[in-house]
């Protein structure tokens, strides 16, 4: 999210079959999936992809941390310790995909996270290794320790968890205890620069669930301390609208460094953590709720916007002070599913209404592209529209300023959301035809690829790189929507047994231990 972030088909159409390469004949792949509308079929379809994404992974990349699908080699933009395996964990027990579940879980003891000659993201490392390992831990010591074939692989997990957060603490060796977010391990090096609001405030839930797991109260009281700063922000003038903050912090002062922001890449995950604290626990965090209810409200009053041209849409504006830009992006599209959650949660109504119409708006930067994929970036406003977009932009009601899809999950994300809460199959319908679509249009050699134009036929160039949350997130939400009732999905009716981290691996709620 704040990224700066399986139908039954085996004999029908099993994509493991082939390995199609980039023809044109793939750009009708979604013809394999006309007529397969049910929940059996959808799902088994997902799995379908899942296990083509991990063999080409396994095959060309593993143990780094992405498969490039175009060239079959690999990348390691994530420290090199097998980003992709960590994060495809979660998604491969709620699949049941035993075997690929344990080809993991006897990888991930042999990780020496001390060691990597890259700089470390504080964030990315928490929500996808973090967050992976934790999530795995809490199914296969609960309600899926079936799929593990070796106890001693499962309690790995927790004390890999360990190590990893002890070799990462000293990120928050500071005046104030914010951490700094970039870090060079065998120096116990820093950035030296200020943090960001996403990049400070989604770390809070990962730590805290790691210090209930393992009795080390430590792990939330420094990633709590961090949170006070930004849940009461200095000076005033970084805070335009109640709940609502600037992006930047000074780590040494903990003051703010401007008021601008937004439900945006950079600034997102904070707010989705404010309600989803709560949820992991009502008491020890009832000033986050208060503090997302806050954000919310303001959100409604003052940063709804409507296109000109389809005025029955709704996007959430960007802000600098109370000046408002209408620019959004694919990360922002988790907006609509974090306020349904809220509204679930909190038993308002008004939350879930207002959600819907973010998932509608959002559906549409969807369906009115070539590829039937949503942008990176997309604007609305009608003095800006740039030269040779207005007949698109008179149609959709918004245009693209950068055309790129990087596999990203947040408007399926948000689909899960308002199909779990509504239970409006039409959700499922957009979630599959969303999941078919990708499907046809990043498929290449031995897995998934991002892509550099969603609005030519075909998506563009493929650019070479299939992202470790197309695993954690895109392809567990496809695979959810449609999978059947489970203590980890999201209830109808507020009560949720588990709560999903940024990165989609989903957590028990305090008190489920």
């Amino acid at each position: 999210m704040a990224r700066i972030k399986s139908v039954v088909l085996g004999a029908l159409l099993p994509l493991t079959f082939a390995l199609p390469h980039n023809t044109p004949e793939d750009l009708n792949m979604k013809r394999r999936y006309d007529g397969l509308n049910s929940a059996a079929e959808r799902t088994q379809a997902v799995i379908d992809a899942f296990r083509v994404s991990w063999d080409g992974y396994y095959k060309y990349a593993f143990p780094n941390d992405e498969l490039k699908p175009v060239t079959n080699s690999f990348s390691n933009s994530r420290n090199a310790w097998g980003a992709s395996a960590v994060d495809a964990l979660s998604t491969a027990i709620i699949m049941e995909q035993k075997d690929i579940v344990n080809t993991i879980l006897d990888y991930i003891p042999t990780i020496n996270y001390a060691n990597t000659t890259t700089e470390v993201s504080l964030f990315e490392t928490t929500i996808r290794y973090l967050g992976g390992m934790i999530s795995g831990y809490d199914f296969l010591t609960g309600p899926l320790a079936k799929l593990a074939d070796n106890k001693e692989n499962v309690d790995a997990l927790l004390k890999q968890s360990q190590n990893l957060a002890n070799v990462l603490s000293y990120a928050f060796e500071t005046p104030t205890g914010i951490p700094f977010n970039g870090l060079t391990l065998a120096s116990r090096g820093v950035d030296g620069g200020p943090n960001g609001l996403a990049t400070t405030g989604t770390l809070v839930l990962e730590w805290t669930r790691l210090a209930d797991l393992s009795g080390n109260k430590t792990y939330a009281d420094i990633v709590q301390k961090a949170e006070s700063y930004l849940l009461h922000p200095q000076p005033p003038e970084s805070e335009p609208w109640p709940g609502l903050v600037g992006m930047d912090i000074d780590v040494n002062t903990g003051k703010f460094l401007d008021a601008r922001g937004g439900w945006v890449g950079g600034a997102d995950s904070f707010y989705e953590y404010l309600i989803k604290m709560w949820v992991y626990d009502p008491n020890r965090f009832a000033e986050y709720k208060d503090r997302w209810i806050a954000a919310a409200d303001s959100t409604i009053q003052h940063l709804t916007s409507h296109p000109k041209p389809r005025p029955e849409l709704t996007f959430l504006a960007m802000y600098n002070g109370r000046s408002l830009s209408l620019v959004s992006q694919h990360l922002a599209c988790f907006d609509g599913g974090n306020f349904i959650l809220g509204g679930q949660v909190l038993g308002n109504q008004s939350y879930i209404d207002y959600g819907l119409k973010l998932v509608d708006g959002c559906h549409e930067t969807y369906t009115q592209t070539a590829t039937g994929i949503g942008p990176e970036i997309f604007g609305w406003d009608e003095t800006k529209v740039p030269g040779g977009q207005e007949n698109f932009f008179n149609k959709s009601g918004f245009y693209i300023t950068n055309s790129g899809y990087q596999l990203r999950p947040e408007v399926v994300e948000s689909f899960y959301y308002a199909y779990r809460v509504t239970g409006d199959s039409k959700y499922q319908d957009w979630a599959w035809e969303a999941f078919q679509d990708i499907n046809a249009t990043t498929r290449v050699g031995s897995g998934y690829s991002s892509i550099d134009n969603v609005n030519v036929v075909g998506g563009g160039r493929k650019t070479d790189f299939q992202e470790s949350f197309w695993f954690a997130e895109v392809l567990k939400y496809s695979y959810l929507i449609h999978a059947p009732e489970a203590e980890w999905q999201v209830d109808k009716g507020g009560k949720n047994k588990w709560v999903f981290n940024t990165e989609a691996h989903p957590f028990k709620v305090s008190g489920g231990t």
